[in-house]
């Protein structure tokens, strides 16, 4: 912190204050260090560099200063807490008795109950192209078929306008199959935020034929299907062979009745299945509100909620791996602090007294000062971002500093 006091502060401000008048009030930052130069002592002067100053409180990024627009792919836990796996699934029993549970069930990581903490983590759902599984309006006026609105909801948004229905791979000589009802897994938004993980999440469930892990096909990779809502794949069973270094194996993309077992839309966070794949693939499920042990009921006298029978499926797995993928854009800024920079403090207890002088004497040949904080400002002085260091950083006259701030956004 060079310092100019006494007389020399006095002739300074009345050089500065003659020159303004002289130049009707305009002083580039050039003139301004060549004046101040001129009154500065003991081989401290303000540098410019390209009209700027390079010395003092403020200093402009170079050209090289600055790298923006690098983009950086960041995966991680799909599940609260950023964590990859859900062992535990909990619904509301308020939601669960209530009008929106014909439609879908939210389930959490933790009793909503008894944890203000617990998040949705999900929604499963059920619908039917024909509203069966709902009550039927000739069996109540006051009906809203609720799996005909499940249906249609999801396939304006994930089919084009000309598919009338959902359609799964097949094992038979069409290679298709058209299904008028679906299960669908609906991801919270909050949880995968910009879209999950292809490739990277599998589902357990539970049924009379006991366990079956559900994955997804996008280890072809090179040949993705692109539809009105992104990027789709089909679901089949398998294993990603976690924790070894071998490749994802996708067993079979249908169940033994030769129907494929769904669909996933990564940008949507949606897994949709075919019931009657699944219940195929893995026997019957227990829904805890019918004792009969059914699998997906097409009762049209009462509200089935089959969407149950799913989520005591995947209860019953107890393993639900997923994670999501961002494309996080990045700049990096290089704050260089050369041997004569930023070697003294405008803190006040760096000096004392009423002449302004050093604390410690030794700074006076040998300042020394320790940098915790770098500030980033817009042109109008506006402070933009700031970083901290993890520890202190010496500086001196014998000492030069690199920073490197990495923004994210």
């Amino acid at each position: 912190m060079a310092q100019i006091n006494g007389q020399a502060g006095v002739n300074l401000s009345a050089e500065l204050s003659n020159y303004l008048s002289g130049n009707q009030g305009n002083l580039t930052s050039e003139q301004l260090t060549e004046i101040i130069n001129q009154y500065l002592s003991g081989g401290d002067k303000l540098g410019a560099s390209g009209g700027q100053i390079t010395n003092g409180i403020y200093k402009r990024f170079g050209e090289f200063d600055q790298i923006t627009g690098k983009v950086e792919v960041v995966t991680t836990g799909l599940w609260s807490g950023d964590t990859g796996s859900l062992n535990t699934f909990f619904t509301s029993s308020t939601q669960a008795s209530a009008a929106s549970s014909n439609y879908y069930l939210n389930v959490y990581d933790k009793n909503p109950s008894s944890d203000s903490s617990a998040a949705i983590q999900y929604a499963v759902a059920y619908g039917h192209r024909e509203g069966k599984g709902s009550i039927s309006l000739a069996n109540s006026d006051s009906s809203t078929l609720a799996s005909k609105a499940t249906y249609a909801q999801y396939k304006s948004i994930l089919l084009d306008q000309d598919d009338s229905k959902f359609t799964f791979f097949s094992s038979s000589a069409a290679g298709t199959h058209d299904s008028d009802s679906i299960y669908v897994i609906n991801v919270a938004r909050a949880r995968y935020k910009e879209k999950m993980d292809a490739g990277n999440w599998s589902l357990k469930l539970s049924g009379s034929a006991g366990i079956s892990t559900l994955i997804d096909d996008s280890g072809k990779k090179f040949d993705d299907t692109v539809g009105k809502a992104g990027r789709v794949f089909n679901v089949g069973s398998g294993s990603l062979n976690l924790g070894t270094e071998n490749a994802a194996t996708v067993n079979s993309l249908t169940a033994s009745n030769g129907q494929g077992l769904g669909l996933f839309y990564p940008e949507q966070g949606l897994v949709v299945l075919n019931p009657t794949a699944v219940h195929s693939l893995i026997g019957t499920s227990i829904d805890k509100n019918n004792a009969d042990n059914a699998s997906v009921s097409l009762a049209v006298n009462a509200e089935a909620k089959n969407h149950f029978l799913l989520h005591n499926a995947i209860k019953g797995g107890n393993d639900f791996e997923a994670r999501r993928t961002e494309n996080v854009s990045t700049s990096h800024y290089f704050v260089r602090a050369t041997n004569r920079e930023y070697n003294y403090s405008n803190n006040p207890t760096f000096v004392t007294g009423s002449d302004n002088s050093f604390a410690e004497s030794t700074f006076e040949k040998d300042p020394r000062t320790f940098i915790t904080t770098v500030g980033l400002y817009s042109d109008a002085n506006e402070l933009i971002a700031v970083a901290k260091t993890s520890q202190p950083v010496p500086k001196s006259f014998d000492k030069e500093v690199l920073i490197k701030v990495k923004l994210d956004f």
